[in-house]
C-alpha cells in the first residue's frame, strides 16, 4: 500500500497501515574517528529484525586520521578532512544509495533491533514522509551486549526539550513551520526520491550543528510530512551536548552561537531568523501579476511592503525600474525560489491599516501544516490575490489539484485600486489608504 499524499501533515491517516513488503533501505552512517562506536552501531544493524537482503549499509567517513574498519558487505566512502563537514559526508553517503528509503544515523548512535522496521514504515507508504526516531542516551563505552538491554541499564537523562516537543505536538502530527527544530540529524529517515526533490544537506555548513534543521526546513517547504516515531529507538553514547559536564554554560553558549548565526542567514521564520536582520531568502514572496500603470504598481508595492516589510515583491521587468534603491523589489525572473509563502496579486491594491493586519493574519495561518490555497475576493467577486504555503504549491505540482484545498476570504481594508489616485496626497498623509478606498 502506498499513498502519495495526505492532507496537511496528517500522517495519522495511515495509522495501522503497513507496506506490502519492506522497502529496500540504505543506512548512511556518518563517522569520524570513533571506531568503537561504529562497531557497536554496525553490530546493532546486523541484528535488526529486518530482511538483510533489503538493507545496504554505507559508512561515510569525514576524513578520520585512519580509515575505519568495516565488515564485508558494508560500503566505505571517505572525504578529506577539511573541518567538520557532516552535511557533505551525509551527501557523500547518500550518493551511493541503492535503497528506496534513506536512513541517516550518526555512528555514535546504536539502534535497537526494531529500529529499521519502525522508522521506514511511513516513508514506505508516503514518499514525502520525513521521520525522526527517538534518541535516548546512555554511557556505552565498553558495552558490547544487546543494546536493548545495555541502553536502559546505563541510561542518562533524555533531553527534556525534545520529549516535551514530541508530547506537545502528538509526535509532530501538529507540526508547523517551526517544527524543523525537532528533527535531529542523528536519526532522519526519508525516501531517496524525496531527498532528490529537496536537494541534499547544505554543504556550506562547516561547523557543528544546524545542517539538519536547515534541511528539514527546506523539506517542510517542499511538502514534507514530519513524524516522530517513538518505537524507532537508538541510543546515543553519552549525554546531549547541552548536558555535558565538561562544558560550562559560557562555553556552551559560545559554541552554539555560530550555529544560530548560520541558521539566521538561511531560515526566515521565527525560531531561527534574526529579529531585524534579513535571511538570504524571504519567507514571503509577493508576485504582482499583469501589466499596470506606474502609479498603480508603485502604490500597490508600497502598500504591500508597508504591510509586509520583510517580504520580497516580484514585478514585471518593465516596472522594476520604479524601485532602483529597494532590493526587496525584483523582476519576476529574479525572484526567490525558496520562499515559504507565495502571494499572487491579480489586481492593483490599496491596503488600509485594518487590511494590513488582516493580511498578516492570513499569511500567519499558512505557517501551520496548510496545504490549501486562499482566494481573496472583493464584494463584487473580483479575485484580488491568492496565497498559499510553498508546501501547498509543491504538492499541487506533484500530485495535482486534488492534493490542495481551497477557501475563499474577504479581507476588510484590502481593495482594488480603481480610478485616479494622488500619490502626493497618499504619501504626504493628507489622504489615507482607507479614505482612498472609500472614494
Amino acid at each position: 500500500m502506498t499513498r502519495r499524499w495526505v492532507p496537511g501533515n496528517g500522517w495519522d491517516a495511515l495509522d495501522g497501515a503497513q507496506p506490502d513488503e519492506p522497502p529496500t533501505v540504505t543506512v548512511v552512517l556518518a563517522h569520524y574517528d570513533q571506531q568503537a562506536d561504529l562497531d557497536r552501531s554496525l553490530a546493532a544493524l546486523a541484528a535488526q529484525d529486518y530482511p538483510r537482503d533489503r538493507v545496504q549499509i554505507v559508512v561515510a567517513d569525514d576524513g578520520s586520521p585512519e580509515a575505519p574498519t568495516v565488515p564485508e558487505g558494508v560500503r566505505l566512502v571517505r572525504q578529506a578532512d577539511r573541518g567538520f563537514r557532516l552535511a557533505a559526508v551525509r551527501n557523500l553517503g547518500a550518493a551511493q544509495a541503492t535503497g528506496e528509503v534513506l536512513c541517516f544515523i550518526d555512528a555514535d548512535c546504536t539502534p535497537e533491533p526494531g529500529y529499521l522496521r519502525a522508522v521506514t514504515r511511513l516513508p514506505a507508504l508516503l514518499p514525502e514522509a520525513v521521520v525522526v526516531g527517538r534518541r535516548r542516551h546512555a554511557e556505552l563505552d565498553g558495552v558490547d551486549g544487546p543494546i536493548a538491554e545495555a541502553g536502559p541499564a546505563r541510561e542518562l537523562e533524555e533531553p527534556a526539550w525534545l520529549r516535551e516537543a514530541y508530547a506537545g505536538s502528538r509526535d509532530l502530527l501538529d507540526a508547523d513551520q517551526r517544527s524543523y527544530r525537532f528533527v535531529i540529524g542523528a536519526s532522519i529517515t526519508t525516501t531517496r526520491w524525496f531527498l532528490e526533490q529537496v536537494g541534499g544537506f547544505d554543504e556550506s555548513f562547516d561547523a557543528y550543528g544546524g545542517e539538519d534543521w536547515e534541511w528539514t526546513h527546506r523539506a517542510w517547504n517542499a511538502g514534507a510530512v514530519l513524524a516522530h516515531e517513538p518505537a524507532a529507538v537508538l541510543w546515543h553514547n553519552g549525554p546531549e551536548f547541552a548536558e555535558r559536564e565538561d562544558v560550562d554554560e559560557a562555553e556552551r553558549v559560545e559554541r552554539q552561537n555560530p550555529e544560530s548565526i548560520a541558521l539566521s542567514r538561511r531560515i526566515a521564520v521565527p525560531g531561527s531568523a534574526g529579529r531585524g536582520v534579513r535571511a538570504a531568502h524571504p519567507h514571503v514572496l509577493v508576485e504582482l501579476l499583469g501589466e499596470h500603470r506606474d502609479t498603480a504598481v508603485f502604490a500597490t508595492v508600497d502598500a504591500l511592503l508597508c504591510a509586509l516589510p520583510t517580504a520580497q515583491v516580484a514585478v514585471p521587468a518593465a516596472s522594476a525600474a520604479l524601485f532602483p534603491h529597494d532590493d526587496r523589489v525584483v523582476a519576476h525572473d529574479d525572484a526567490s525560489t525558496r520562499a515559504g509563502v507565495l502571494v499572487r496579486v491579480h489586481e492593483p491594491l490599496l491596503v488600509a491599516d485594518a487590511g494590513a493586519e488582516a493580511l498578516r493574519a492570513l499569511l500567519a495561518s499558512l505557517g501551520g501544516a496548510s496545504t490549501e490555497r486562499v482566494l481573496v475576493h472583493d464584494d463584487a467577486g473580483t479575485l484580488l490575490l491568492d496565497a498559499e504555503a510553498s508546501r501547498s504549491t509543491r504538492r499541487r505540482e506533484r500530485w495535482g489539484e486534488e492534493a490542495v484545498g481551497e477557501r475563499r476570504e474577504r479581507l476588510a481594508g484590502v481593495a482594488r485600486l480603481d480610478g485616479p489616485l494622488s500619490l502626493a496626497a497618499l504619501l504626504g498623509g493628507w489622504s489615507s489608504a482607507q479614505e482612498e478606498l472609500e472614494r
